[in-house]
Parts: structure tokens; C-alpha cells; sequence
């Protein structure tokens, strides 16, 4: 809640009463991580010559100076051989590596001369600041003169031993999931809900759906606990819900994707505890049967995350939430599904309930390898999640909901930064974060 409205102010109560008019407000701000790159690219020029029958080999080093003053290498370029004007390759380096974040860190540069036996004759050195790098970031250079100490003591005349350049500082943004929440990006969240045969007769104690008087089945908990922690992403609280592998009223026909409100036309619940009322009243009105098939639901979802794609700004992300009892029998559309989703801004999270054979799921997941469709094309990016809830099922609900939710945040920023997509909104929160120390 505090992420997503950036802003949040609540009254303080008392004995669940609200204490007079008093209320807190808590601001957010994410510091920690800076997770921008910068593309450096440096040359020299008169370095001094090392070698007696041809000219030095150098190369730099880029070293961070920490807090303790021990030094950490940060970057090693490439041996120019036998030129005291080299230009090394670009690199790209990330800003948490190169200074910690922090801008006015020390950093400082050696200059050697590469021998092939290891021993480096040293040529100069020079210390600097991320700060003073950014100089060269608008077509200009910086250049500091490489110094050697001990000829800098000895000899009356000595400038330096050549002149190292920076000719470009590039810095690549890479924005937080909360860049993206806090610009506007909206989690929209589909629930999808398994009415096959396997689950057992709603009416009898052991099913997986029976509706106890006074105590949520299995697919309730998890439909709750992963829920709440959704819905506050999803500011209009409206939440698509649909079932497959039933049939039907009221003709009774196999369907893979009904609204569970029976509203075709608006499948939408209004919060959690819509859904559940939704599904407590559909429940008694179906027949349970077969099989169990969850492409179409994931087709469904993806047809709205392809209409968001052309908006080409982050304004709309999809998680669909399947919970289902057991093996999947469309494995080849499904996979199908997963490998073109993949490719659009959308999660999938499935919880298996009850105690079936989930195998199958663990390889949606593509945690253990890469993920193909039965033409062999590999997923885009990992989207799926899959968590049984038999391993939750005495911890607490938002052992769970962290279990499900883990991946989700990186998926979203995958999405977006992979397609070069901002946050919609950059605010004077974003500003303040850039490069804060």
C-alpha cells in the first residue's frame, strides 16, 4: 500500500476506534540500489615507452576506493600492443560497481605496461570521481595527467607520463519495479479456477471445493492470500474470475474459460471478497468434469495484454492467477501459450492444490531450464511461477503470498526495460533517486 500510492495517510486508532483526529502519513522513497550502467570509454596519448626494442603495451585499471581504503578492481581494459596513443574498447559498467552509488567516491586509475611474463612495468596513475567522469558526457572529454611518484621526486623537470582521456560517459537508466508502480504502471490481476471432475464433488467433505460452514477449502486460502497482497497494485479493485474444465448452465456444454458471475460481458468482481462470493454462489450450479485445460485462459489474458502493448508506454501489467488441482492435460497449447505470452506484459502464477502430482507444472515454471514450445521456440523470458500449496498450507498467508509474488517484480521490470519502456510519470521521486548517494 505504501509503494503504490507513494503517499499514504491513515487515522491512528485506538481499540479499533479511530484515536480523535489523528492520523499518520508516510512518505516512500526507494534509495538503496542503484541499478543504472554507465559506458565508459577511454584513450591515452605520449605514454611513456617501457619496452627498449618496441613501444609499451598498456592497459588501465579502474579501482574503487571503499570506506575501509582497501581497493576493489573494477574494470581491466584491454592490452593495446605497441602503441604509446592507444584508444581501449568501451565498456559498460554498472554505477552500484563502479562507486557504490555514490558519486564522490574516489577511484583510482593505473596505466601499465603488459609484459608476458606477468610483471607489469607500472606507467602512471590518477585518481578521480564518478562525479567528474559525467564530464564527459555531451560530446566533451576529460583528461587528467598520468603521474609516476617516483620520477615526480627525482626529476626537477618531470610533467607526466602521458595524458589519459575519457572520451564519452554514457549512463543507461534501469528503472525499479517501483519506478514503474509509482509512475502509474497498474497490476491488472485475472483469477482463474479449476471446476474439473478430479476435484471431487463439492458436496462431499473430501473435495477440494466443499464449502465448509465456518472454514475456507484450499482454494479459498490461496485465492485470499495471494489476493489481498494484489489487489493493492490494482486501483479500481475489480478483478476478471474464471473457471474452466466445467459445465456449464444453461445448456450445460464443456467450457475452458467462463465467467464465474455468468456475466460473459463483464467478468469482473468487485475486490477478494467478490470473487469469493462469486465463487460460493457459482459453485452449486455447475457440473464438475474435464479435462484440464488452461491455454485458452492464458490466450484470454494474453489478448489483453497484446491490446496494452500498443499503447507502448507502462501503464497496464497482467498477472493471471490459476489455481488448480492437478495434471494438465493441453501440456502442448499450454506451452505454446507460455512461449507467446512470454512476450508481452504478463505473469503467470499457478498454485496447486491439493496433494496430485505437479511435475508437469515444476517444468512451466522453467526454473530448472528453459522453457519451449513443442516447435521448439524458447520463452522470451520466465513469466511463469508455480507454487504447491500443500508447502503452505500451515504457514502463515503471506508466506505464501511472498513465495507466489517472488518473481513478479523482476518479470515487470524485465518486461519493460527489454522494450526500452519508461515509467509512465517520471516524478520528483525518480528525480531525487538518480545517483542519491
Amino acid at each position: 500500500q505504501i509503494v503504490s500510492q507513494r503517499k499514504l495517510s491513515k487515522s491512528l486508532l485506538k481499540h479499533g476506534n479511530t484515536a480523535g483526529k489523528s492520523s499518520i502519513t508516510v512518505i516512500a522513497e526507494e534509495l538503496s540500489g542503484n541499478d543504472d550502467y554507465v559506458e565508459l570509454s577511454f584513450s591515452a596519448r605520449k605514454l611513456d615507452d617501457k619496452d627498449f626494442f618496441s613501444k609499451s603495451d598498456p592497459f588501465l585499471e579502474i579501482f574503487r576506493v571503499n570506506d575501509d581504503a582497501t581497493q576493489q578492481l573494477v574494470h581491466r581494459t584491454e592490452v593495446v600492443m605497441n602503441n604509446l596513443n592507444p584508444a581501449w574498447k568501451t565498456f559498460k559498467v554498472s554505477v552500484n560497481s563502479l562507486c557504490s552509488g555514490d558519486q564522490d567516491r574516489r577511484l583510482k586509475c593505473i596505466v601499465w605496461d603488459w609484459d608476458s611474463n606477468g610483471k607489469h612495468d607500472f606507467i602512471g596513475e590518477f585518481s578521480s570521481t564518478f562525479k567528474e567522469m559525467r564530464g564527459a558526457m555531451e560530446g566533451r572529454q576529460v583528461q587528467w595527467e598520468c603521474i609516476n611518484p617516483k620520477y615526480k621526486a627525482k626529476k626537477k623537470n618531470y610533467k607526466n607520463s602521458g595524458i589519459v582521456i575519457l572520451n564519452q560517459c554514457k549512463i543507461h537508466k534501469m528503472h525499479s519495479f517501483l519506478d514503474y508502480i509509482m509512475g502509474g504502471c497498474q497490476i491488472q490481476f485475472t483469477v482463474a479456477i479449476d471446476f474439473t471432475a478430479s476435484n471431487g464433488d463439492p458436496r462431499n467433505s473430501c473435495s477440494l471445493h466443499y464449502i465448509h460452514p465456518y472454514q475456507p477449502n484450499e482454494y479459498l486460502k490461496a485465492l485470499v492470500a495471494v489476493g489481498e497482497i494484489c489487489q493493492d497494485y490494482d486501483s479500481d479493485k475489480m478483478f476478471p474470475a474464471f473457471g474452466f474444465g466445467a459445465r456449464i448452465p444453461p445448456e450445460y456444454k464443456v467450457s475452458h474459460d467462463f465467467a464465474i458471475n455468468f456475466n460473459e460481458d463483464n467478468p469482473e468482481c468487485a475486490g477478494i471478497q467478490g470473487v469469493v462470493e462469486a465463487y460460493q454462489s457459482c459453485l452449486p450450479k455447475l457440473q464438475l468434469y474435464g479435462p484440464t485445460n488452461i491455454a485458452p485462459i492464458i490466450q484470454k489474458v494474453a489478448k489483453s495484454a497484446s491490446e496494452e502493448t500498443n499503447t507502448k508506454e507502462a501503464s497496464q501489467y497482467f498477472i493471471l492467477l490459476i489455481l488448480t488441482d492437478g495434471v494438465i492435460t493441453d501440456m502442448a497449447d499450454t506451452r505454446e501459450a507460455i512461449v507467446h505470452a512470454s512476450h508481452l506484459p504478463m505473469s503467470v502464477i499457478i498454485v496447486g492444490v491439493g496433494n496430485a502430482d505437479f511435475s508437469d507444472m515444476q517444468m512451466l515454471d522453467g526454473d530448472d531450464g528453459i522453457l519451449r514450445s513443442p516447435k521448439g521456440e524458447p520463452v522470451l523470458r520466465d513469466i511463469v511461477q508455480f507454487v504447491p500449496f500443500r508447502n503452505f498450507k500451515h504457514a502463515s498467508p503471506a508466506a505464501l503470498a511472498k513465495s507466489v509474488l517472488a518473481e513478479v517484480p523482476n518479470q515487470v521490470v524485465d518486461y519493460y526495460n527489454g522494450k526500452g519502456i519508461k515509467p509512465k510519470c517520471v516524478s520528483e521521486y525518480e528525480s531525487s533517486r538518480t545517483l542519491a548517494p
